[in-house]
Order: structure tokens, then C-alpha cells, then sequence
């Protein structure tokens, strides 16, 4: 006669991705680390994530329509468009009233736990030890809250993720528990697709308890990351793709053997780390950039050159490193010609903008301290995901991929501020300074990133000031920096050697590079004809040619 089980202990298994279907499907007493022992169960959990997409997606979303439908599987759907909303009014207000408790006291995990059990808002289970572990996994979930959530159960978001967590246990949970035995099932749960916090904190609520968990998303996000330190089973799909609904009935077409051959190849050649590169291939990855130190010379030869050949330029694990030139040109050569020509160079290509009329940028008098503070996630930083789904986040008309790489570039120069801070203006000052004025860029700076195709050729940022159009402001530096984090070329053109973007910017971040002469009012000189003449000359004896 064995004692009866007062503890229930999950140990995860093993997993690779031809067996996890095989494991799922087995009885908790045939999978590996199943133990009963001195009143004692021990169960293994199968968890495990499959992120991005294979190269059939057609197949691929067949797949998860059968792992919801399969008798084998047994698996419980759950995803932002499944989960369902509703909560019963007495338990919103007991919630309510729990919390309200926890407001005026300082409750720790467990009583606040034990309030939870006293207004009937823990699930029940028949089984002795499955209703032990709820609670223990309850306290699991906040325990964890309040390691990552600033002030703890006081967090003003610990209302919403309670509610949700509750809500979805009754909606969800309750039905999966009525044939749970940790002697022989536990619950499994698919998740498929985005996710919120919230989310989050019910899947761990979940996989404390003991359940099966499959995760499915096909962009590539891992909503347990930051919450399961132990490693989990994780598969890498090779593409990356935003989610579709999911299924609701297989699909019919078939992808043809030549077709997935194709994508096959186009896998390989394009992969990360190839050097070979579609165009916009890379449209959504992360770009940050490594400012290269250079010469005056090399400065023009290395400026013509595209993305991917340049010197440390890196594509790995969804982030694109572009080598980019960040320069100021102090005075002027004493060859003219050559001063001029090199200068138009620069301006050659259709990703070239120039500045002569300074400032280019409107400071912002908007007050955006709460916006930048309730950005800040909990590592201090401002968190890409929560700005560009703001309401003040300006740039949701551009693609997704540019406005994450906006977003990042934001939540750098924020994170590490290379602006000076005026005099009694602190550091949390200059960061929502350079927040504020990152939401503000010129129509001309926008379609400059709209046309950086990130291996190819690199956007460039020319200023020209001779200190009779206006001057350089404040506004005009922070958003160099900006522009300078995402990987686009700024070349500053200053014939006087006087300071301007020093008096802003701290020292370091960009060469300074000295020509002969000083010179005062030195009016901007207009391409001379000759290269348009020299183009036209050159296309006629192409059509003579017949190129």
C-alpha cells in the first residue's frame, strides 16, 4: 500500500524534434523522470518552442491544424485570438477587493495567496495533491512577479495580468482539469502566435502546475523568455514570418516539387552569414551600426562602397551591423577643384540628402517625460514593443521592419546618451530629450531610411555649414545621433574650423579631419555641368555601341 501523494514535483524531459510528438503522446508513467516515491510523484513535462517558419508554410499550417484536432495529441489551443475575455462580475470584485488589501498592507506572496484561495478564486481539483500544487504554482507566478516587476505586488499592472490570469484559468484551465491525474495526465496547451504580458504570466502559471506546453510562432518571438531560466527545447524554423489566423480547416494547395526546391536554394544562398543578398532581404532586421575610424581619403572611397563590403559588416541572429561613417571635414584644401569634386561625390547617388540651411530639425516643446517613463521596461530601458504600439508613436505608416529598426535605434542612443547635458539638466533629462526629438524627424530624413536597403548602398546625411545659412541645434545633434545609430552616413562640412556639433555631442564618436585653409563665407558651389555633359556624352556612346 503506498502512502498517499501530498507533493507533485515537474521535472522537464528531454526533447529533440523528431521524438517531442512521441513523448507528448506518452502516459505520464512511460516518459522519462516519472518517480513515486515516499508520498512523492515526480512527472515529466514536455515543453518546447518552435520559432519562425519552414519553407512550406502551407504544410506548415496543416500541421498545427492537426496538432488541435488529433486524438493523439490532446493538445488545448490557446492564443490571443482564442483565449476567452469574460470573468464573472463577483470574482472581478473580489479580485478588486484582494487587491485594495494589498494596497493598504504589505502582504507577502503567500498570504496573498491565501486571499486568493479565501475568496474562491484558485481552481479546485478532486485530486489531493493536483489541489496543492495549484496553490503552490500560484505562488510560483507571483513570486516571479514580484522578482521582475518594479515595486512588486504594489506594480499598477498587477490588476490587469490578476484578472487575466484568473479569468483564463476558469475559462480554460477549469475543463483541461477535470481529467488531470499527475498518475497519468496533465493538461496540454498549444500557444500559437503574439502574446502580452499577461500572456506570459498565465503560460508560466501553466507550466508551474505540471502542463504540457507547445509554442508556436512563426515570427520567431519567445514569449518565455526572461521568465523560464532552465533551458527548454527550442527549434529554429529558417524564415521568419507574421503570424497567420490560425487554421480553422487544412489547406487544399499543394507546393510543387520544384517550387520547394527553389525556396530551398534561396534558403542557403540568403541565408545569415552568406554575403549574398536579395534586395530588401534584410528590410526586417534590427540594424545598429559600427562607426568606422578613417582617413580623409579613405573616407571617400570607403563611402561609395555598399553595406555588405565594407569592412565588419555582420548579419546574424535577426540583427544587421552596417559600418557606417560618421565625419566632420574642418576647413577647406587648398586644391579648390578637389575640394568641390570630392564633396559632390558624395552627393551621387539618390540615397544623398544635403543640408545647407541650418538648423534642419524643429525642436519639440512637447512634454514627453510620462510617455518616455512608462516606456522604460525593467531593465531601465525603453522597450521598442511598447513605443510603436503608443499613440503619440508617429511612424506606424512605414513598414514593420523599418519601425522596429527605428524603435531600437531610439531605445540605444536613450540607453547610452552621447548628447552633453546643458548646465543643471540631469541624465534622465537628456535621455527624454533625444526620446522626444527621435519622435519628431523631418519628412526628408524619414524617406532617407525608407530607401536604406541595409546590405546595399549606405544613405548619407551631408551638412553644409558656412555659418551664414543658420547654425547647427540641439535638435540637429540628437537626431545625428539617431541617424548615426541606425547606420546612415553623416558627413559635416565646416569651412571656418569653427566648433559647431562639438558643442553638442561628446567627444569621440566621430573623426575630425583638418584640411589647409580656413575660410570664412564660403558660399556652397552648385555641380558644374561637366558631369551632367560627361553622362550624356557617355550614353550616346553606349547607344553608338549598341550596349
Amino acid at each position: 500500500m503506498y502512502p498517499p501523494l501530498q507533493q507533485l514535483n515537474i521535472c522537464p524531459v528531454s526533447l529533440s524534434f523528431e521524438n517531442w510528438q512521441s513523448t507528448l503522446k506518452k502516459p505520464l508513467p512511460e516518459r522519462p523522470n516519472y518517480l513515486v516515491e515516499n508520498g512523492t510523484i515526480q512527472i515529466g513535462q514536455v515543453v518546447g518552442e518552435f520559432l519562425g517558419i519552414p519553407i512550406d508554410t502551407d504544410d506548415y499550417y496543416n500541421q498545427l491544424y492537426d496538432y488541435v484536432n488529433s486524438r493523439d495529441l490532446h493538445l488545448c489551443l490557446l492564443s490571443e485570438d482564442t483565449l476567452i475575455k469574460t470573468l464573472d462580475n463577483t470574482r472581478f470584485q473580489a479580485i478588486q477587493k484582494i487587491l485594495n488589501i494589498s494596497q493598504e498592507q504589505n502582504l507577502s506572496v503567500n498570504r496573498f495567496t491565501a486571499f486568493l484561495d479565501g475568496e474562491q478564486l484558485l481552481l479546485k481539483s478532486n485530486v489531493p495533491v493536483l489541489h496543492r500544487k495549484l496553490r503552490e504554482a500560484m505562488i510560483e507566478t507571483l513570486e516571479l512577479y514580484t522578482r521582475l516587476e518594479h515595486g512588486g505586488l504594489k506594480n499598477h499592472e498587477l490588476r490587469r495580468i490578476l484578472v487575466d490570469i484568473i479569468k483564463w484559468s476558469f475559462n480554460h484551465l477549469q475543463p483541461a482539469l477535470e481529467t488531470a491525474d499527475p498518475e497519468q495526465v496533465m493538461p496540454r496547451f498549444l500557444w500559437y502566435g503574439d502574446y502580452k504580458k499577461s500572456h506570459q504570466y498565465f503560460l508560466y502559471y501553466l507550466i508551474s502546475l505540471g502542463c504540457d506546453m507547445i509554442i508556436f510562432h512563426p515570427e520567431g518571438r519567445d514569449i518565455l523568455d526572461g521568465f523560464i531560466q532552465d533551458p527548454i527545447f527550442k527549434h529554429h524554423f529558417p524564415n521568419q514570418e507574421k503570424p497567420e489566423p490560425f487554421p480553422t480547416e487544412r489547406r487544399s494547395r499543394k507546393t510543387t516539387v520544384a517550387y520547394r526546391a527553389s525556396r530551398e536554394i534561396e534558403t542557403i544562398l540568403n541565408q545569415e552569414g552568406t554575403g549574398l543578398y536579395k534586395p530588401w532581404q534584410l528590410r526586417d532586421y534590427t540594424p545598429s551600426s559600427l562607426t568606422l575610424r578613417t582617413t580623409y581619403d579613405e573616407l571617400f572611397i570607403l563611402s561609395k562602397e555598399i553595406a555588405m563590403i565594407r569592412p565588419e559588416f555582420e548579419v546574424k541572429n535577426g540583427e544587421v551591423k552596417i559600418p557606417s561613417i560618421f565625419a566632420k571635414i574642418q576647413g577647406v584644401s587648398k586644391d579648390r577643384k578637389e575640394y568641390w569634386e570630392r564633396l559632390h561625390s558624395l552627393l551621387e547617388t539618390d540615397n544623398s540628402l544635403l543640408m545647407r540651411q541650418l538648423p534642419f530639425t524643429v525642436p519639440s516643446s512637447s512634454d514627453f517625460r510620462f510617455h518616455y517613463r512608462n516606456a522604460l521596461g525593467k531593465d531601465g530601458c525603453v522597450q521598442p514593443e511598447i513605443i510603436m504600439k503608443s499613440h503619440y508613436w508617429p511612424y506606424s505608416f512605414l513598414p514593420a521592419g523599418l519601425q522596429k529598426g527605428i524603435a531600437h535605434a531610439i531605445r540605444n542612443i536613450c540607453d547610452k546618451p552621447d548628447l552633453k547635458p546643458l548646465p543643471m539638466e540631469s541624465l534622465e533629462e537628456v535621455k527624454i530629450f533625444l526620446f522626444t526629438q527621435s519622435m519628431f524627424m523631418p519628412k526628408s530624413i524619414i524617406q532617407l531610411l525608407e530607401r536604406f536597403d541595409y546590405s546595399q548602398h549606405v544613405p548619407k546625411l551631408i551638412l553644409f555649414n558656412n555659418e551664414t545659412t543658420g547654425r547647427l541645434s540641439r535638435s540637429d545633434a540628437a537626431l545625428m545621433l539617431l541617424l548615426n545609430q541606425f547606420g546612415i552616413d553623416i558627413i559635416l562640412y565646416n569651412p571656418t574650423g569653427h566648433n559647431d556639433v562639438e558643442t553638442f555631442l561628446a567627444p569621440g564618436i566621430f573623426d575630425i579631419h583638418w584640411l589647409e585653409d580656413v575660410v570664412f563665407d564660403l558660399a556652397y558651389k552648385e555641380p558644374s555641368n561637366s558631369i551632367f555633359k560627361k553622362g550624356i556624352f557617355q550614353g550616346i556612346l553606349k547607344n553608338l555601341r549598341g550596349d
